[in-house]
């Protein structure tokens, strides 16, 4: 936090407790009767990247590496013995055209394959897992697999038996129902009959998936989601929407349809940072852009795509040649229109009839659209230009999204947002990764925006201390600043904290909001920050002020009060970042005297360095408790280190 702030704490701990210290109280003015700019439905949302095995190895269920054996080294995530080779002749799909061919002739060791999964294969007791694979023979007769799960210890606890036949390409499946719990398991399958045999996507999936869907999502993590109450979900990402070039950006269209038939991509969050290389990293596309709407409509939030402009990442590439010229963008804008009528049309037309095929006949009712993610210059913004008026002519009532850039000021930034307005687009894209003094500082950040122009998107945005972990001290940093998103609704229409999740053991960036091994998660302090606004946001802002002004530092104080109509309740949201108790005294102008029933929910660490982790989920976590008001005069006291969010009815 501010300079001073950790070591004052420290000294402060160590001579009284807390709660012994009480500074000059505070006197905020809230007028219920004043209402205020509207707050978007659609305010607090969350952002996915497949970053840190985010989506393979994470969201997705699927616990297979490499199931269709298309990486760049068919045989990532697999270990063959005995006489496997890969082959490409006769494929069963035409956009994955790898498989293995198994042949057993009495070998000493046998013939089959063992995959390790995303860092093991997570596995619980008692819950069914449907094994699937699609087989050929190439010799007659019958030939037989036996399926094994294997331990971290090599033991086998759980073997079926799959017998396969004929010489075309079918689909065989068996349901394994282990009784025991396994974080690292590996999958093992070995040929019983002499002979040689072709596979093909080989695949074991949890039937306990999110609202029991196939092909679906872990139900801890999309449960997760869920329980943030977001209104937005923006998807797939952002720089591995951009791609490293042209050929690896993300491409909508490669990720809808039969799922065994979509082309694999390799992640470019594989090699981008030497330190945390992994090289097995692809997106499997299984996850897609309809299990993405799907989700999207499971967990209640908007769908909110984002689209390559037709720019290679300009970070990691400067060749001119991984650029589409502008005068060639068509079929990046047609990927555009074509992904509306996709997610809106009628099951009439080209796309419209592809989601219907794939189980949603009814629209997915897609509203938002980004196009380019942090691009910045005049690369992108004579790009983007013809983007908009496509869009327009053709849907004009999708929202169209623009970009900032990376930066949240400077030359690009002070370049982008005039060109954004004469472009007319609905929301600017603004990322920051920044200190907990930039967050602290920066409450007052769109009290002076324009509030004729475009509305804002805080697309990206994570408090980064310089140990970039998930700390209280970045949860109530990042708590302060977002009072300053409420206050200005008429402004600030969506904002979503990035990243959302990261594997334990396969991450390559941090902090983020969710971390996750094989069998479990833990929601870290930010997360339920992200978790008191979506769950109190409200339907309208109202003035708060302390001496006539916005409360954004006042005494280490921030806050925000917002009604919500439909319940007929006052909000007020108070970070209180000082080391001391704070008595605020609550001046309620429009609320009728007496006693008003209510709860105030607080989250609250004594060390600025506490964190939940998988072994002790816990430490940080949000206390409710029940409260009586009285207006028209009222007086609460926070905690030092505190978020607190009270909710009385009117």
């Amino acid at each position: 936090m501010r300079r001073s702030m950790k070591n004052a704490i420290s000294l402060f701990l160590l001579s009284m407790g807390v709660s012994s210290l009480m500074a000059q109280t505070s006197e905020f003015k809230i007028d219920v009767q004043q209402t205020g700019a509207p707050i978007q439905s659609t305010m607090y949302g969350i952002f996915f990247e497949d970053i840190n095995f985010g989506a393979d190895g994470g969201l997705y269920a699927e616990l297979i590496k490499n199931r269709s054996f298309e990486f760049e080294n068919p045989f990532g995530g697999w270990v063959p013995f005995g006489n496997v080779t890969v082959q490409t002749k006769s494929p069963c799909f035409d956009k994955n055209p790898h498989y293995v061919r198994l042949s057993c002739n009495k070998e000493l060791t046998g013939t089959g394959l063992d995959n390790e999964g995303f860092k093991g294969i997570g596995i619980k007791a008692e819950e069914k897992y449907d094994f699937s694979f699609y087989a050929r023979t190439v010799t007659n007769g019958p030939i037989k697999f036996r399926i094994n799960l294997v331990n971290s210890g090599h033991d086998i606890y759980e073997t079926k038996e799959v017998e396969i036949n004929g010489k075309d390409w079918k689909k065989y499946s068996v349901v394994l129902t282990p009784e025991a719990t396994e974080a690292h398991s590996r999958l093992r399958i070995t040929m019983l009959t002499q002979g040689t045999a072709d596979l093909e996507h080989i695949s074991l999936f949890p039937q306990k998936t999110f609202n029991n869907r196939p092909n679906g999502m872990r139900a801890d993590l999309a449960q997760a989601l869920k329980d943030l109450k977001p209104g937005v979900f923006r998807f797939p990402g952002g720089c591995i929407v951009e791609g490293t070039n042209l050929a690896t950006r993300y491409q909508w269209k490669n990720t809808v349809g039969p799922v065994e038939n979509r082309p694999i991509n390799i992640n470019r969050w594989n090699y981008t940072f030497p330190h945390k290389k992994f090289s097995d990293y692809y997106q499997s596309y299984g996850l897609g852009f309809f299990e993405y709407f799907q989700l999207s409509e499971d967990i209640g939030a908007e769908p909110l795509p984002v689209l390559n402009c037709g720019l290679s990442c300009q970070y990691e590439n400067d060749d001119p040649k991984e650029n589409c010229p502008v005068d060639k963008l068509q079929p990046y804008i047609d990927d555009a229109l074509d992904l509306i009528e996709f997610a809106n049309g009628p099951v009439t037309s080209k796309w419209g009839k592809l989601r219907a095929d794939m189980g949603h006949p009814a629209p997915f009712n897609l509203k938002f659209i980004a196009i380019g993610n942090e691009q910045w210059g005049t690369l992108f913004t004579e790009r983007l230009e013809p983007f908009v008026k496509a869009i327009r002519a053709k849907y004009p009532d999708i929202k169209v999204i623009g970009s900032s850039g990376p930066q949240a000021e400077g030359e690009d930034f002070d370049f982008l947002w005039p060109e954004m307005k004469r472009m007319k687009v609905d929301l600017v894209d603004e990322h920051f990764y920044r200190s907990p003094e930039w967050f602290l500082n920066g409450a007052k950040r769109y009290d002076s925006y324009d509030r004729n122009g475009p509305k804002v998107f805080a697309g990206e945005y994570a408090c980064h201390p310089n140990n970039r972990e998930n700390s209280f001290l970045t949860a109530l940093a990042e708590a302060a600043f977002m009072t300053g998103f409420e206050r200005n609704a008429d402004v600030v229409h969506i904002c979503t904290y990035a990243p959302l999740f990261a594997h334990v053991d396969a991450w390559q960036w941090r902090p983020d909001l969710i971390w996750f091994d094989n069998l479990s998660l833990v929601k870290t302090p930010n997360y339920y920050v992200q978790q008191l606004y979506g769950h109190n946001a409200g339907t309208n802002v109202v003035p708060l002020t302390m001496q006539n002004e916005p409360v954004t530092g006042q005494n280490d104080l921030y806050a925000t009060a917002a009604v919500d109509k439909n319940t007929n309740e006052l909000i007020i949201k108070i970070a209180n970042t000082g080391i001391q108790n704070r008595k605020v005294k609550l001046d309620l102008n429009g609320l009728s005297g007496g006693k008003h029933k209510g709860t105030v929910t607080v989250l609250h660490a004594s060390d600025l360095e506490a964190k939940n982790t998988i072994c002790k989920p816990d430490q940080v976590v949000p206390v409710v408790s029940e409260i009586e008001l009285e207006a028209p005069a009222a007086e609460v006291v926070l905690r030092p280190l505190s978020f607190s969010v009270y909710r009385v009815a009117f």
